[in-house]
């Protein structure tokens, strides 16, 4: 019987995934890619053993499936997007790849921004350059690493690499080759935006476009002796990763925002024109004359993520029950009081400033820790509101799709209608973005139409929750409060970045 792979590489995981073509998860496989932070602000990985622990999982979820390889259709990928992941003349990795969460660039991003570089970007390219932006990356190396600059042949995305490794083809897809290079009518290459970056030496080095749903290339026959796949299995070129969350999940449609809760905030919306706004990022779309408005910022689920393993770390390592289901109750009766208490989920970074760092304000002794991390929980979807609100100034949207690992917690669903006004569904789909590149991979190989001919009742796997007017009214009330307190701590931000840089004395 035919199955589909879906290959889905974030920031802290890779995942193998395989699928029969009616959408059903046959089985799944997961091995985890440390993070290297060599100094500060550095966030790299190395390409080499991504590839090892990816092709351990892809050798794993064909023996849990019980499965002949040969009933594998199609491959697609999809992996975190921006940062970047770099090829010499040999086609060898040149340093480590570079993580999204990467903030190296800061400091040249801040210089562009006192220049007209950013309205320039913003008119030419459809976004403005951000530190983990590969434009931003690539001119820090040709800064600061002269020698690894001038050896630059090719320049991908993480998952355009794993891509490589499977089939020996170099390239990129649609959604992944407009993060910094494209431009935004044509949804091309131009060579005015690396001029526009000082980066015109690497005119040469840019990955080809091609369709999310087009066949690049098939597996080596090394590659099949490594993971256990068949040699020639066909592989599709996939896509970014919260565009595959998206569509996973019956997104990336016109009318509705997707939101995608994790390591980053996503808030995306398709449109059949243009847009284009400081706030957020106009990219191509899936396919030709559509472009995917993305609303971003490091500040989502993982501030609840570090709230447990930071401060909860005994209960976390308990066997007893998930940490999840005893924390539970005291959020939810947490939830019925009123309260005080705010969260800034800045953690990670905020779209606010730079140097923006997280906080509870309004915090007295007798408050306990459901109130806490009911706050975390309302941080982040206020966090989201923000973008929310400014995609709402540029499109027409009634209703929102939340995926990511917390969109599975009812109580958070509940929460993010009410806090946004508006009906958000949810999928019981487990592996969206690896379903989102299945749906690739099937429609290169003539399984789908189109990607967007998900072969399930995604009615059936959708639940939706309606927004209750009065708490929206009182979410109102505290997200102001919360945007108020934003500006007042704006010039406190920067003085306590200053503490961090001095030194005590002996």
């Amino acid at each position: 019987m035919p199955s589909l792979l879906g290959l889905d590489s974030g920031l802290t995981v890779t995942k193998a995934v395989l699928f029969d073509t009616d959408g059903t998860e046959i089985a799944v496989a997961r091995r985890r890619v440390p993070q290297d932070i060599p100094r500060p602000r550095h966030v790299e990985r190395d390409m080499d053993n991504l590839w090892a622990a990816t092709a351990e999982a892809i050798a794993e979820v064909i023996e849990r499936s019980g499965r002949p390889p040969s009933d594998i259709a199609a491959i697609a990928a999809t992996a975190h997007g921006d940062g970047i992941y770099l090829l010499d003349a040999e086609r060898r990795p040149l340093g480590p790849g570079i993580l999204s969460l990467d903030s190296r660039a800061e400091g040249i991003v801040s210089e562009w921004s006192r220049t007209d570089l950013f309205e320039r970007a913003l008119a030419l390219t459809g976004q403005t350059p951000h530190a983990a932006a590969p434009s931003a990356l690539l001119a820090w190396i040709a800064r600061e690493e002269p020698v690894r600059f001038e050896r630059i042949a090719h320049i991908l995305a993480c998952k355009d690499w794993l891509r490589f490794c499977l089939t020996g083809t170099v390239g990129t897809d649609r959604t992944e080759g407009s993060t910094a290079f494209t431009d935004l009518r044509t949804q091309e290459y131009t060579s005015d935006s690396l001029e526009l970056f000082g980066l015109g030496a690497l005119s040469q080095t840019l990955p080809s476009i091609e369709p999310p749903a087009s066949i690049i290339g098939h597996v080596t026959e090394a590659v099949a002796k490594q993971t256990g796949l068949e040699s020639g299995t066909p592989v599709a070129a996939g896509l970014h990763d919260v565009t595959a969350s998206a569509l996973g999940i019956g997104g990336h449609r016109a009318g509705v925002v997707d939101l995608v809760a994790g390591t980053y905030s996503i808030n995306e919306i398709v449109s059949d024109s243009p847009n284009t706004d400081p706030r957020w990022f106009c990219r191509s779309g899936i396919l030709p004359g559509t472009w995917n408005s993305m609303s971003i910022s490091p500040a989502s689920t993982t501030n609840y993520d570090w709230f447990l393993e930071t401060l909860c770390r005994g209960e976390a390592e308990s066997e007893e029950a998930s940490i999840h289901e005893r924390i539970g109750p005291e959020i939810r009766e947490a939830m019925k009081r009123h309260s005080t208490v705010l969260f800034h989920p800045f953690l990670f970074g905020s779209p606010h400033a730079t140097g923006a760092s997280a906080a509870f304000l309004g915090l007295h002794a007798w408050q306990d820790r459901g109130e806490l991390l009911r706050a975390v929980l309302e941080g982040i979807a206020f966090n989201h509101r923000y973008h929310v609100d400014a995609l709402g100034e540029g499109f027409q949207f009634h209703a929102a799709r939340l995926t990511g690992g917390v969109s599975r917690n009812p109580d958070f669903a509940q929460m993010m209608a009410d806090v946004l006004g508006m009906p958000v569904s949810t999928s019981e789909t487990g592996e969206a973005a690896a379903w989102g590149a299945a749906l690739c991979a099937g429609a290169a190989v003539g399984m789908f139409e189109t990607p967007f001919d998900d072969p399930r009742d995604i009615d059936a796997l959708t639940q939706c929750y309606e927004p209750d007017m009065d708490r929206n009214a009182e979410y109102d009330r505290r997200y102001r409060v919360y945007l108020e307190a934003v500006d007042a701590l704006r010039p406190i931000w920067k003085k306590l970045e200053s503490l961090g840089s001095e030194t005590l004395a002996q």
